[in-house]
Protein backbone atom coordinates (compact mmCIF):
# COMPACT_ATOMS: atom_id res chain seq x y z
CA UNK A 1 0.00 0.00 0.00
CA UNK A 2 2.78 1.99 0.18
CA UNK A 3 3.99 4.39 -2.31
CA UNK A 4 7.44 3.03 -4.00
CA UNK A 5 9.67 5.56 -2.38
CA UNK A 6 7.23 6.40 0.58
CA UNK A 7 10.93 5.25 2.72
CA UNK A 8 13.08 8.24 0.47
CA UNK A 9 10.56 10.73 0.55
CA UNK A 10 10.01 10.89 4.34
CA UNK A 11 13.92 10.90 5.11
CA UNK A 12 14.35 13.56 2.86
CA UNK A 13 11.54 15.56 4.88
CA UNK A 14 12.83 14.91 7.90
CA UNK A 15 16.46 16.31 6.84
CA UNK A 16 17.58 19.91 6.99
CA UNK A 17 16.32 20.97 3.26
CA UNK A 18 19.79 21.95 0.88
CA UNK A 19 19.00 24.70 -1.17
CA UNK A 20 18.88 23.82 -5.09
CA UNK A 21 21.39 25.99 -6.68
CA UNK A 22 19.13 25.61 -10.43
CA UNK A 23 15.35 25.89 -10.33
CA UNK A 24 14.05 22.15 -9.83
CA UNK A 25 12.66 20.67 -13.68
CA UNK A 26 10.23 18.83 -11.20
CA UNK A 27 8.44 18.81 -8.07
CA UNK A 28 7.37 15.38 -6.07
CA UNK A 29 4.15 16.02 -4.46
CA UNK A 30 4.28 14.03 -0.64
CA UNK A 31 0.40 13.41 -0.51
CA UNK A 32 -0.56 13.85 3.57
CA UNK A 33 2.76 13.63 5.16
CA UNK A 34 1.65 11.48 8.14
CA UNK A 35 -0.89 9.79 6.71
CA UNK A 36 0.83 7.66 3.81
CA UNK A 37 0.05 4.60 4.93
CA UNK A 38 -3.87 5.32 5.15
CA UNK A 39 -3.62 6.80 1.48
CA UNK A 40 -5.84 4.05 -0.13
CA UNK A 41 -8.35 4.83 2.12
CA UNK A 42 -8.36 8.27 2.37
CA UNK A 43 -9.00 8.11 -1.51
CA UNK A 44 -12.07 6.14 -1.17
CA UNK A 45 -13.92 9.29 -0.05
CA UNK A 46 -12.68 11.46 -1.80
CA UNK A 47 -13.02 9.47 -4.82
CA UNK A 48 -16.76 9.40 -4.41
CA UNK A 49 -16.90 12.72 -3.41
CA UNK A 50 -16.08 13.60 -6.91
CA UNK A 51 -17.39 10.57 -8.77
CA UNK A 52 -20.43 12.58 -7.34
CA UNK A 53 -19.57 16.00 -7.80
CA UNK A 54 -18.82 14.88 -11.83
CA UNK A 55 -22.17 12.87 -12.09
CA UNK A 56 -24.60 15.50 -10.12
CA UNK A 57 -23.26 18.67 -12.48
CA UNK A 58 -23.24 16.40 -15.67
CA UNK A 59 -27.18 15.66 -14.91
CA UNK A 60 -27.77 19.38 -14.51
CA UNK A 61 -26.08 20.61 -17.45
CA UNK A 62 -27.90 17.88 -19.40
CA UNK A 63 -31.30 18.49 -17.88
CA UNK A 64 -30.85 22.29 -18.73
CA UNK A 65 -29.41 22.01 -22.16
CA UNK A 66 -32.06 19.50 -22.94
CA UNK A 67 -35.36 21.25 -21.58
CA UNK A 68 -35.98 24.86 -23.69
CA UNK A 69 -38.50 25.39 -20.71
CA UNK A 70 -35.16 25.85 -18.43
CA UNK A 71 -33.45 28.33 -20.81
CA UNK A 72 -33.97 30.99 -18.06
CA UNK A 73 -31.73 33.11 -16.23
CA UNK A 74 -31.60 31.66 -13.13
CA UNK A 75 -30.92 28.18 -14.81
CA UNK A 76 -28.30 29.90 -17.34
CA UNK A 77 -26.35 30.98 -14.04
CA UNK A 78 -26.89 27.41 -12.89
CA UNK A 79 -24.72 26.26 -15.66
CA UNK A 80 -22.27 28.19 -15.41
CA UNK A 81 -21.84 27.31 -11.76
CA UNK A 82 -22.11 23.41 -12.74
CA UNK A 83 -19.29 23.91 -15.09
CA UNK A 84 -17.46 25.62 -12.47
CA UNK A 85 -17.99 23.21 -10.30
CA UNK A 86 -16.61 20.52 -12.52
CA UNK A 87 -13.30 22.67 -13.70
CA UNK A 88 -12.79 23.22 -10.16
CA UNK A 89 -12.85 19.38 -8.88
CA UNK A 90 -10.88 18.14 -11.92
CA UNK A 91 -7.97 20.93 -11.31
CA UNK A 92 -6.79 18.19 -8.70
CA UNK A 93 -8.12 15.32 -8.44
CA UNK A 94 -6.42 13.31 -11.31
CA UNK A 95 -3.09 13.98 -9.76
CA UNK A 96 -4.66 13.39 -6.24
CA UNK A 97 -5.92 10.24 -6.59
CA UNK A 98 -2.27 8.95 -9.08
CA UNK A 99 -0.73 9.98 -5.76
CA UNK A 100 -2.86 8.45 -3.19
CA UNK A 101 -3.33 5.05 -5.51
CA UNK A 102 0.03 4.58 -7.08
CA UNK A 103 2.54 7.05 -5.20
CA UNK A 104 3.15 9.14 -8.68
CA UNK A 105 3.91 12.30 -7.10
CA UNK A 106 5.94 13.61 -9.51
CA UNK A 107 5.18 16.08 -11.83
CA UNK A 108 6.99 18.98 -14.01
CA UNK A 109 7.62 22.56 -12.88
CA UNK A 110 5.50 23.65 -15.88
CA UNK A 111 2.72 21.40 -14.90
CA UNK A 112 2.62 22.39 -11.83
CA UNK A 113 2.46 25.83 -12.17
CA UNK A 114 -0.61 25.09 -14.43
CA UNK A 115 -2.11 23.31 -11.65
CA UNK A 116 -1.71 25.92 -9.70
CA UNK A 117 -2.71 28.90 -12.11
CA UNK A 118 -6.48 26.49 -13.14
CA UNK A 119 -6.79 25.57 -9.01
CA UNK A 120 -7.08 29.21 -8.04
CA UNK A 121 -8.77 30.59 -11.20
CA UNK A 122 -12.16 28.09 -10.83
CA UNK A 123 -12.19 29.31 -7.01
CA UNK A 124 -12.16 33.02 -8.23
CA UNK A 125 -14.40 31.94 -10.80
CA UNK A 126 -16.97 30.13 -8.50
CA UNK A 127 -16.41 33.23 -5.89
CA UNK A 128 -18.13 35.30 -8.87
CA UNK A 129 -20.49 33.13 -10.14
CA UNK A 130 -22.28 33.20 -6.46
CA UNK A 131 -21.93 36.72 -6.63
CA UNK A 132 -23.74 37.28 -9.97
CA UNK A 133 -26.60 34.44 -8.72
CA UNK A 134 -26.96 36.66 -5.55
CA UNK A 135 -27.79 39.50 -7.92
CA UNK A 136 -30.27 37.43 -9.98
CA UNK A 137 -32.28 36.61 -6.97
CA UNK A 138 -32.23 39.92 -6.33
CA UNK A 139 -33.96 41.15 -9.43
CA UNK A 140 -36.29 37.95 -9.65
CA UNK A 141 -37.64 39.03 -6.25
CA UNK A 142 -37.75 43.13 -6.54
CA UNK A 143 -38.16 43.25 -9.88
CA UNK A 144 -40.20 40.08 -11.11
CA UNK A 145 -41.91 41.57 -13.89
CA UNK A 146 -38.66 43.11 -15.42
CA UNK A 147 -37.02 39.55 -14.56
CA UNK A 148 -36.25 38.40 -18.37
CA UNK A 149 -36.04 41.73 -19.51
CA UNK A 150 -32.86 42.88 -17.51
CA UNK A 151 -31.11 39.76 -17.37
CA UNK A 152 -31.06 38.74 -21.32
CA UNK A 153 -29.15 35.80 -22.49
CA UNK A 154 -26.11 38.49 -24.52
CA UNK A 155 -26.21 39.97 -20.83
CA UNK A 156 -25.81 36.90 -19.05
CA UNK A 157 -23.46 35.71 -21.64
CA UNK A 158 -20.92 39.24 -21.72
CA UNK A 159 -21.12 38.80 -17.74
CA UNK A 160 -19.90 35.37 -17.79
CA UNK A 161 -16.93 36.08 -19.88
CA UNK A 162 -16.54 38.93 -17.62
CA UNK A 163 -16.03 36.78 -14.68
CA UNK A 164 -13.50 34.19 -16.49
CA UNK A 165 -11.58 37.30 -17.28
CA UNK A 166 -11.22 38.66 -13.81
CA UNK A 167 -10.30 35.28 -12.56
CA UNK A 168 -7.67 34.91 -15.24
CA UNK A 169 -6.06 37.90 -15.15
CA UNK A 170 -5.90 38.22 -11.18
CA UNK A 171 -4.57 34.63 -10.79
CA UNK A 172 -1.84 35.02 -13.74
CA UNK A 173 0.50 36.98 -11.17
CA UNK A 174 0.99 33.84 -8.90
CA UNK A 175 2.70 31.32 -11.65
CA UNK A 176 5.26 34.63 -13.13
CA UNK A 177 5.68 35.57 -9.13
CA UNK A 178 7.04 31.99 -8.36
CA UNK A 179 9.17 31.35 -11.59
CA UNK A 180 10.96 34.50 -11.13
CA UNK A 181 12.55 32.46 -8.37
CA UNK A 182 15.51 30.58 -9.36
CA UNK A 183 16.96 28.90 -5.66
CA UNK A 184 14.47 26.64 -4.30
CA UNK A 185 15.03 24.43 -0.78
CA UNK A 186 13.98 21.53 -1.72
CA UNK A 187 11.43 19.92 -4.58
CA UNK A 188 9.44 18.25 -2.28
CA UNK A 189 5.79 19.55 -1.64
CA UNK A 190 4.06 18.57 1.47
CA UNK A 191 0.79 18.20 -0.56
CA UNK A 192 -1.50 16.84 -2.77
CA UNK A 193 -1.60 19.53 -5.51
CA UNK A 194 -0.16 22.38 -6.40
CA UNK A 195 -0.86 25.37 -4.67
CA UNK A 196 0.73 29.05 -4.57
CA UNK A 197 1.65 29.13 -0.85
CA UNK A 198 2.80 25.02 -0.63
CA UNK A 199 5.17 26.56 -3.73
CA UNK A 200 6.44 29.77 -1.71
CA UNK A 201 7.19 28.04 1.07
CA UNK A 202 10.44 26.02 -0.65
CA UNK A 203 11.38 28.87 -1.81
CA UNK A 204 14.77 30.39 -1.13
CA UNK A 205 14.36 34.56 -1.30
CA UNK A 206 12.51 37.35 -0.14
CA UNK A 207 8.71 36.37 -0.78
CA UNK A 208 6.77 39.27 0.99
CA UNK A 209 5.63 40.04 -2.36
CA UNK A 210 4.35 36.55 -2.75
CA UNK A 211 2.94 36.51 0.55
CA UNK A 212 1.52 40.00 0.46
CA UNK A 213 0.14 39.46 -3.20
CA UNK A 214 -1.51 36.20 -2.10
CA UNK A 215 -3.16 38.19 0.49
CA UNK A 216 -5.01 40.98 -1.10
CA UNK A 217 -6.06 38.68 -3.44
CA UNK A 218 -7.64 36.23 -1.16
CA UNK A 219 -9.25 39.21 0.76
CA UNK A 220 -10.28 41.51 -2.18
CA UNK A 221 -11.80 38.94 -4.30
CA UNK A 222 -13.53 36.68 -1.64
CA UNK A 223 -14.21 40.17 0.25
CA UNK A 224 -15.93 42.17 -2.26
CA UNK A 225 -18.13 39.06 -3.58
CA UNK A 226 -18.81 38.38 -0.04
CA UNK A 227 -19.59 42.24 0.21
CA UNK A 228 -21.87 42.12 -2.41
CA UNK A 229 -23.86 39.13 -1.99
CA UNK A 230 -24.54 40.36 1.52
CA UNK A 231 -25.30 44.20 -0.23
CA UNK A 232 -27.88 42.03 -2.27
CA UNK A 233 -29.43 39.92 0.67
CA UNK A 234 -29.91 43.03 2.75
CA UNK A 235 -31.95 44.37 -0.23
CA UNK A 236 -34.16 41.37 -0.49
CA UNK A 237 -34.50 40.81 3.68
CA UNK A 238 -35.69 44.64 3.54
CA UNK A 239 -38.07 43.94 0.52
CA UNK A 240 -39.17 40.82 1.89
CA UNK A 241 -40.02 42.08 5.49
CA UNK A 242 -42.51 45.10 3.97
CA UNK A 243 -44.70 41.88 2.54
CA UNK A 244 -48.27 42.08 4.48
CA UNK A 245 -48.13 37.99 5.04
CA UNK A 246 -46.18 35.37 6.66
CA UNK A 247 -47.01 33.15 3.85
CA UNK A 248 -45.44 35.59 0.93
CA UNK A 249 -42.88 36.39 2.92
CA UNK A 250 -41.98 32.51 3.36
CA UNK A 251 -42.06 32.17 -0.30
CA UNK A 252 -40.27 34.70 -1.20
CA UNK A 253 -37.81 33.53 1.17
CA UNK A 254 -37.89 29.81 -0.44
CA UNK A 255 -37.08 30.99 -3.65
CA UNK A 256 -33.29 31.62 -2.31
CA UNK A 257 -32.81 28.82 -0.25
CA UNK A 258 -31.11 26.87 -2.75
CA UNK A 259 -28.77 29.83 -3.17
CA UNK A 260 -27.94 30.48 0.52
CA UNK A 261 -27.09 26.66 0.61
CA UNK A 262 -24.05 27.19 -1.91
CA UNK A 263 -22.99 30.26 -0.75
CA UNK A 264 -22.58 28.62 3.12
CA UNK A 265 -21.16 25.28 1.50
CA UNK A 266 -18.62 27.35 -0.31
CA UNK A 267 -17.34 30.28 1.64
CA UNK A 268 -17.32 28.92 5.52
CA UNK A 269 -15.28 25.60 4.35
CA UNK A 270 -12.93 28.07 2.82
CA UNK A 271 -12.96 30.78 5.74
CA UNK A 272 -12.59 27.62 8.35
CA UNK A 273 -9.13 26.43 5.90
CA UNK A 274 -8.10 29.83 5.37
CA UNK A 275 -8.14 30.53 9.09
CA UNK A 276 -6.26 27.22 10.48
CA UNK A 277 -3.87 27.80 7.47
CA UNK A 278 -2.64 31.51 8.51
CA UNK A 279 -3.54 31.28 12.38
CA UNK A 280 -4.06 27.47 13.21
CA UNK A 281 0.01 26.76 13.85
CA UNK A 282 -0.90 24.03 16.27
CA UNK A 283 -3.14 22.09 14.27
CA UNK A 284 -1.32 19.29 12.17
CA UNK A 285 -0.32 19.66 8.90
CA UNK A 286 -2.49 15.96 7.61
CA UNK A 287 -5.24 18.06 9.27
CA UNK A 288 -4.68 21.01 6.70
CA UNK A 289 -4.00 19.24 3.91
CA UNK A 290 -7.24 17.36 4.19
CA UNK A 291 -9.83 20.47 4.62
CA UNK A 292 -7.47 21.79 2.05
CA UNK A 293 -9.60 18.82 -0.12
CA UNK A 294 -12.47 18.99 1.19
CA UNK A 295 -13.17 23.03 0.43
CA UNK A 296 -12.39 21.70 -3.44
CA UNK A 297 -14.89 18.70 -3.62
CA UNK A 298 -17.64 19.58 -0.80
CA UNK A 299 -19.10 22.11 -2.53
CA UNK A 300 -19.04 21.10 -6.58
CA UNK A 301 -20.56 17.83 -4.59
CA UNK A 302 -22.69 19.86 -2.77
CA UNK A 303 -24.24 22.21 -5.64
CA UNK A 304 -26.27 19.53 -7.69
CA UNK A 305 -27.67 18.22 -4.46
CA UNK A 306 -29.13 20.93 -3.32
CA UNK A 307 -30.50 22.43 -5.96
CA UNK A 308 -31.97 19.28 -7.80
CA UNK A 309 -33.53 19.06 -3.93
CA UNK A 310 -34.84 22.62 -3.69
CA UNK A 311 -35.43 23.71 -7.28
CA UNK A 312 -38.86 22.35 -8.25
CA UNK A 313 -38.48 22.69 -12.05
CA UNK A 314 -35.46 20.77 -11.86
CA UNK A 315 -36.54 18.01 -9.55
CA UNK A 316 -39.85 17.62 -11.50
CA UNK A 317 -37.59 16.74 -14.75
CA UNK A 318 -35.02 14.39 -12.98
CA UNK A 319 -37.74 12.46 -10.88
CA UNK A 320 -40.27 12.23 -14.44
CA UNK A 321 -37.02 10.77 -15.96
CA UNK A 322 -37.14 8.07 -12.95
CA UNK A 323 -40.92 7.85 -13.05
CA UNK A 324 -40.53 6.96 -17.25
CA UNK A 325 -37.72 4.60 -16.66
CA UNK A 326 -37.94 0.92 -16.69
CA UNK A 327 -36.82 -1.93 -14.55
CA UNK A 328 -34.80 -1.74 -12.45
CA UNK A 329 -34.90 2.35 -11.58
CA UNK A 330 -38.69 2.02 -11.35
CA UNK A 331 -37.54 1.14 -7.71
CA UNK A 332 -36.74 4.49 -7.45
CA UNK A 333 -40.85 5.81 -7.77
CA UNK A 334 -41.82 6.04 -4.23
CA UNK A 335 -38.73 8.14 -4.10
CA UNK A 336 -40.01 10.64 -6.75
CA UNK A 337 -43.84 10.31 -5.20
CA UNK A 338 -42.03 12.27 -1.98
CA UNK A 339 -40.37 14.46 -4.06
CA UNK A 340 -43.35 15.58 -6.08
CA UNK A 341 -43.89 19.26 -5.74
CA UNK A 342 -46.97 20.93 -5.16
CA UNK A 343 -49.40 21.51 -7.64
CA UNK A 344 -49.80 25.26 -6.94
CA UNK A 345 -47.57 27.94 -6.84
CA UNK A 346 -48.24 31.24 -7.16
CA UNK A 347 -45.73 34.40 -7.73
CA UNK A 348 -46.19 37.51 -6.02
CA UNK A 349 -43.88 40.39 -7.08
CA UNK A 350 -41.96 42.70 -4.66
CA UNK A 351 -41.81 46.78 -4.50
CA UNK A 352 -38.11 47.10 -3.72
Amino acid sequence: CFPKHHHLIMESCNRTHIAIDARPSTFLLVGIPGLEGFHRWLSIPFCCMYVMALLGNVTLLVVIKTDRSLHEPMFLFLSILAMTDIGLSGSIMHKMLAILWFGAGEISFDACLAQMFFLHAFTAMESGVLLVMAFDRYVAICAPLRYTAILTTPLIAKVAVANALRAVLIVMPFPLLVRRFRCFRSNLVAHCYCEHMALVKLVCGDTRVNNFYGLVLSLSVSGLDIMGISVSYGLILQAVLRLPSREARLKAFSTCGSHICVILAFYVPGLFSYLTHRFGHSVPQPVHIILSILYLLVPPMLNPLVYGAKTKQIRTRVLRACLLAKEPLSILTPLCWLWEPGRHEGKEGIRC
